[in-house]
């Protein structure tokens, strides 16, 4: 079984609400189960980072100072991070960091002193996980209100929520394509027989 050593999250719409061109840090909202699953990677000895794509940067809509203020909130809420980076380009701009490309996830294990293959993203787009895949990294995606059927139906491995992604992940690299919610599970122990 080989462990990961650091895990790098899409931040915006798979650790925080996805609120486009976001500008204001008071807009920021982790979303469900994310402090859990950080904590449990945290406890488990695993770096985290997240990464972002903000076009509205390249577009005039954001400057850096407004990406670098919500990078600091979600850093206050979630945090602490071992390494943040953003992608400041437009789709149509052909850059080497935006995913599916790998270049902003490369720059990111290389901070860490991490390989490549000890390394995973979850995200929630198959654009996340295709450049994981790229960079040799191992790659679970994690669906939210932009990731189509099409994508959960081509990516490699699933889960439905961050916590399943990280139980998965601290037991060793992901097997399977579909990682399993065990909260059902937990639920039925906690019930007791019937």
């Amino acid at each position: 079984m080989t462990r990961v050593r650091a895990v790098l999250f899409d931040r915006d719409g798979t650790l925080v609400e996805d609120v486009p061109d976001n500008a204001d840090p008071e807009r920021v909202r982790p979303v469900a189960g994310a402090r859990e699953a950080l904590g449990m990677l945290r406890l488990g000895g695993v770096r985290t980072g997240f990464l972002t794509r903000q076009p509205g940067i390249a577009r005039g809509r954001l400057t850096d100072a407004d990406v670098r203020a919500v990078d600091r909130r979600v850093d206050e809420l979630l945090g602490p991070f071992d390494v943040r980076g953003v992608c400041p380009h437009a789709p149509e701009d052909g850059c080497h960091c935006r995913p599916p490309e790998p270049g902003l996830l490369l720059w990111a294990v290389g901070r860490l002193c991490t390989p490549p293959d000890r390394c995973a993203v979850v995200g929630g787009t198959l654009a996340d996980t295709e450049a994981a895949h790229r960079a040799g990294a191992h790659g679970i995606l994690v669906p939210d209100g932009r990731t189509g059927p099409e994508e959960t139906a081509r990516a490699d491995h699933v889960a439905p929520d961050l916590r399943t992604a990280v139980r998965a992940l601290l037991a060793g690299t992901p097997t399977g394509r579909v990682l399993v919610d065990e909260g059902p599970i937990r639920s039925a122990y906690k019930q007791g027989p019937r």
